[in-house]
């Protein structure tokens, strides 16, 4: 297909559908017209409830025996000892006193898989960047059984109130919440073991969440974000450890923002590479995308997408400094 056949054929599908052309003509791009309709038809459909249990409060045993006693169907995440597919019959997820308590926090499947790429060490320093709500943060702390230090900084003083309350919620006692500029973080002098960047973005892995996405964001809001992206992800580099991990994700689809913000830092860093993430599922990284030619290890990064795995659209990649 030519592009400007790509170009009017994106047009009809966005009119149909309702979304923005300039969207459907990047789907098409990339995956053909196939694909893009069955990620049209998944986006129709939110992926299915998840929640972790939170082992600083409870044992896992016990929140699964006391939320299943309340009619909670539990389905276990096969790569996630603490993730489950949760069917709350109706109720909502949070309405569980064991929810007040802390026993379990909702959260994706792809965000819980981020801190688990990252695997944090007890007696570590770990740096959660841009932090808010504190999903992220609290699971790093969890994997760390409270010790060491989780640093969580986030730069939204409302957002912040939420991340605050989280980690009380949640039992964490190791951690130190800085409102403050991802992009000046190496004012404050340290050094850490591991580095997770869930970065501010488009949100278009989201759709199936919030279909007002599907309209909400122009190709100059996604050109903004990636800046964003590049400057956090560059000032997180310079502060990483010598043989330290770092992991860069996004909940969205866009390589704009994900494979193209990494094929940069790659040019940019010599003293960092790609490395393997140890997980069977998902797909790989985009080394050509829209025909360009990038770094051929991001094919090490891997992809969420919700036509083919049922999830939200999330890019996930590990990046280890050298010592």
């Amino acid at each position: 297909m030519t592009r400007k056949l790509q170009r009017q054929r994106a047009k009809v599908l966005a009119k149909e559908h309702g979304y923005l052309p300039y969207m459907i003509e990047r789907y098409l791009a990339l995956w053909g017209e196939e694909d893009t309709m069955r990620f049209i038809e998944a986006c129709e459909h939110p992926p299915r409830t998840a929640i972790r249990m939170n082992t600083l409060k409870a044992s896992v045993k016990l929140t699964v025996s006391r939320i299943t006693s309340k009619g909670v169907q539990l389905e276990r995440v096969p790569w996630l000892e603490e993730g489950f597919y949760a069917d709350f019959g109706g109720m909502s997820p949070g309405s569980l006193f064991e929810h007040l308590l802390g026993h379990y926090y909702i959260q994706g499947v792809p965000s819980m898989t981020v801190v688990r790429t990252l695997n944090p060490q007890p007696g570590e320093i770990v740096m959660d960047l841009a932090s808010a709500p504190g999903g992220k943060a609290t699971h790093i702390a969890q994997l760390m059984t409270n010790t060491g230090l989780v640093v969580a900084v986030e730069q939204d003083k409302l957002r912040i109130r939420g991340l605050e309350s989280n980690v009380y919620r949640c039992g964490v006692s190791n951690s130190l919440i800085l409102r403050g500029d991802t992009k000046k973080i190496q004012q404050l002098g340290l050094s850490p073991n591991r580095i997770l960047l869930d970065a501010p973005c488009s949100g278009e892995g989201l759709i199936a969440l919030d279909p007002t996405r599907k309209t909400s964001k122009t190709m100059a809001d996604i050109r903004f974000c990636a800046t964003r992206q590049d400057e956090m992800l560059d000032a997180a580099i310079a502060i990483l450890a010598p043989g330290g991990t770092l992991v860069y994700s996004t909940c969205s689809i866009a390589p704009e923002e994900n494979e193209f913000v990494i094929d940069d830092m790659l040019r940019k860093h010599e003293d960092i590479h790609m490395a393997p993430i140890d997980l069977d599922y998902g797909v790989s990284g985009y080394t050509q995308p829209y025909g360009i030619a990038l770094d051929e290890s991001l094919s090490l990064a891997k992809r969420f997408l919700p036509h083919l795995q049922g999830l939200e659209g999330f890019f996930i990649c590990k990046i280890r400094k050298e010592e």
